[in-house]
């Protein structure tokens, strides 16, 4: 989940799971169509956090 939306990778390859994703939210602080960036987290990489 990504801001309380599921993001569906399965289709994805090992190397773009590992590089994280830039996403255009719908739910944001701005307002819809921000975009918001996250990463894998160290050490766990089945849990991504929002790039600082």
């Amino acid at each position: 989940m990504v801001d309380a939306l599921l993001l569906d990778v399965t289709g994805w390859t090992d190397e773009e799971r590992e590089t994280g994703a830039m996403l255009i939210t719908e739910i944001d602080a701005d307002g819809p169509g921000d975009r918001a960036e996250y990463e894998p987290r160290p050490g766990a990489p089945d849990r991504w956090d929002q790039a600082a």
